[in-house]
């Protein structure tokens, strides 16, 4: 047997941490945590309460999220983009129009509930979900249309109040 000499070795792809929004010690406490169910059929459970204000309907809001798919592969993940998004928050499922939603119906209704600094984990049934599915990204996994999905989100800050 022989040794490759760092000219001919082969390089293989270093591992990279994955961000999160909730760690293992988190995972083990959400286990014994409440889940909360609204009539629409999404789910949550409440990571951690925020101490400002509510969701304004029709306002803008700041967030980070870790999106999964029900085996808990991550297809998205903002802390991974360096940049938390702005989403605006229009209560779709409340008015019964998806049309108006700027995100998924699910993500949308379950920041309404929210205060800011609050950090919850959404399950977000397929109805409330992506209806025509999510194309694969390299190293990502493909979500069918109406799958459910789960959702990490923290609500960061409601530019204008906090």
């Amino acid at each position: 047997m022989t040794t490759a000499t760092a000219a001919n070795a082969i390089s293989l792809p270093e591992e990279r941490e994955v961000k999160v929004l909730c760690d293992e010690a988190c995972e083990t406490e959400l286990a014994t945590t409440p889940m909360e169910t609204l009539p629409s059929g999404l789910q949550f459970k409440e990571i951690k309460t925020g101490d400002g204000e509510t969701v304004p309907v029709g306002f803008q809001v700041v967030v980070d999220y870790i999106a999964m798919d029900e085996k808990g592969r991550i297809f998205d993940n903002s802390l991974d983009k360096g940049k938390p998004n702005d989403i605006r928050v229009v209560d779709c499922v409340g008015s019964k129009d998806f049309s108006s939603c700027t995100v998924i119906p699910g993500l949308d209704q379950g920041l309404l509930s929210m205060k800011s600094g609050g950090i919850r984990r959404l399950y977000i049934p397929g109805e409330l979900s992506f209806p025509k599915g999510l194309a694969s990204a390299p190293g990502r996994p493909k979500v069918p249309p109406f799958s459910p999905v789960v959702f990490d989100v923290a609500l960061r800050y409601i530019p204008g109040f906090d």
